[in-house]
């Protein structure tokens, strides 16, 4: 699963109009639903590494293949929104190392991960975050033309990634759930498992009829 995400930027080394390939992210969120799980059913799955390498080199391929190239690596700080930040929590999130600012990717990484889903997200940057000193300089022109922009470009790289032949899954998103599932079986409520069958059946005994 490929996304695209309009992102602000937090590094100089970053302008309006690049397109970033995040490999962490740091959930800021508060109010977002975080599991497929609950309700009389836990899991933990992994994801210390939240997007997925393979699908992430095979957009780099594509946007090379393309001639759109993408900034490879950085984390991605998700907020809540729709606010924006103020300039003291902007430093904040430059002090931890964060390289792109938005208001996507969580929970969707989480749930990707839980579905065994390989995820990976296209961060578009529209404009620099409120540290910088040209962010009062922005205009909705400014953003808007920043957007076209970037959507030619993730279009670009997105046909070239359609037409590559990706082939067969060798990372370990398609295992995840494989040992995550704590909660035992024979607990877990009819409802709540006719909710998770769809990705968790086979790793779990026949449901009984109730």
């Amino acid at each position: 699963m490929v996304t695209i995400s309009a992102v602000g930027s937090l590094r100089e080394d970053l302008p309006p109009r690049t397109a970033v390939l995040p490999d962490q992210i740091i959930d800021r969120t508060v109010q977002r639903p975080r599991s497929f799980f609950g309700e009389g059913s836990v899991a933990h799955v992994g994801i210390a590494d939240p997007f997925c390498a393979q699908l992430s080199g095979q957009i780099a391929d594509a946007s090379v293949q393309a001639e759109r190239p993408v900034a490879r690596g950085g984390t991605y700080i998700c907020i809540e929104g729709p606010q924006f930040s103020t300039k003291a929590e902007s430093r904040l999130f430059r002090s931890w190392g964060c390289a792109v600012i938005g208001m996507t990717a969580m929970p969707e990484a989480r749930l990707a991960r839980e579905a065994e889903l390989c995820y990976a997200t296209i961060a578009m940057v529209t404009d620099f975050d409120v540290w910088h000193g040209s962010a009062g300089e922005v205009t909705v022109d400014m953003v808007q033309a920043n957007h076209a922009a970037n959507l030619e470009t993730a279009q670009a790289i997105l046909r070239r990634l359609t037409s590559m032949d990706l082939g067969q899954r060798t990372c370990g998103c398609g295992n995840a759930l494989q040992g995550a599932i704590v909660t035992d079986p024979a607990v877990i409520p009819p409802p709540t498992r006719r909710k998770i069958g769809i990705i968790a059946d086979r790793y779990l005994p026949p449901a009984e009829h109730r």
